[in-house]
């Protein structure tokens, strides 16, 4: 597995792993799974784990922490915070707040078992806080020691710049595939301006670009992404129509639609990292073999011209309103 760099030291494996799914959202899991494929990913050289505090909620730091215990030295360890969550599960809303930031880096270290924090974002921004003071709680906890390097996710990019004015921003972490491709408007413009590494998440569209969901019923009953707008009605049949054609490129390359998809955010630059998410050691070792897939300037035109920017069908989210803050 090669190697990029976000901001300007941060050194991590060319695909990460998300562990959300790990833990929720995606239907039913299996810790032990779960731990199976971390390890074999950090086998693999894939070092960038990605969880959140929100993820759970609070079970998959404390399943990432069980699966590293023994190879923290491994591991570049990226953890979030700033979505409110009840034990209950239930949505409390966002806070940017100093002793909120202080308080959930301190919890996560417990449930994560580790003394520092390799990545620290703030998940979403809090439109009632100034980014001010929340990039300079985290600042305080880089001083402490606590955190090694900061992080944004879902950020606009004038706040990104207020916040990089106070402490440097190492990656900001947004949403980016074949069916995502808003960043390339401002967002990529700007982290590139500034210095900032990119990680996207949910590279295969919430796995809808793998081909693998035919009908809204190839879902788990549980599985929040029927609540999404992509993949209901209308939407859900357009959105099949352009995996088709990927599928078909994929075809001809002799890789999968997924490991395309992969390969082709990783086309978009050597300052973007992916981490597709993962439940089983089968599909890790799919994701992870796309970074030795090479895409010629032939192949990006026939993708961009079946998949070109904002050819999906219906938002990203059931609400944008937590998003882009």
């Amino acid at each position: 597995m090669k190697n990029r760099t976000l901001g300007q030291s941060l050194s991590v494996s060319a695909i990460g792993l998300g562990c959300m799914g790990m833990s929720e959202f995606y239907g039913s899991h299996d810790d032990a799974q779960s731990i199976a494929t971390i390890h074999r990913a950090l086998d693999l050289g894939c070092n960038f784990l990605d969880t959140a505090d929100m993820y759970g909620p609070f079970t998959n730091e404390k399943l990432v922490g069980r699966a590293i215990r023994e190879r923290r030295d491994e591991v570049v360890l990226a953890t979030k915070f700033g979505n409110m969550r009840g034990e209950d599960g239930a949505f409390l809303g966002i806070s940017g707040k100093a002793d909120y930031v202080r308080k959930s880096c301190d919890a996560s270290l417990q449930r994560l078992g580790v003394d520092h924090i390799d990545l620290y974002y703030q998940h979403r921004v809090d439109r009632t806080t100034p980014i001010e003071e929340t990039i300079g709680a985290m600042a305080d906890l880089v001083r402490a020691g606590k955190v090694r390097h900061l992080g944004m996710s879902e950020a606009a990019p004038q706040t990104i710049r207020r916040a990089h004015t106070i402490h440097p921003i190492t990656a900001l972490q947004t949403e980016y595939s074949l069916w995502s491709r808003d960043p390339e408007d401002e967002i990529l413009p700007t982290v590139r301006e500034l210095g900032i590494g990119f990680v996207a998440y949910s590279p295969i569209g919430r796995g809808f670009l793998s081909g693998r969901f035919k009908t809204i019923d190839d879902l788990e009953p549980a599985d929040y992404r029927r609540q999404s707008p992509r993949f209901q009605g209308e939407n859900f049949e357009r959105n099949l129509d352009v995996v088709c054609r990927i599928e078909e490129i994929a075809k001809s390359k002799g890789v999968t639609p997924a490991q395309l998809a992969i390969a082709w955010v990783l086309a978009q630059g050597d300052d973007i990292v992916p981490i597709p998410g993962s439940k089983s050691i089968g599909h890790l070792e799919e994701n992870i073999a796309a970074a030795d897939i090479e895409l010629t300037a032939d192949d990006l035109a026939r993708i961009d011209e079946v998949a070109p920017k904002g050819v999906a069908a219906g938002d990203r989210y059931p609400s944008m309103a937590h998003v882009n803050g």
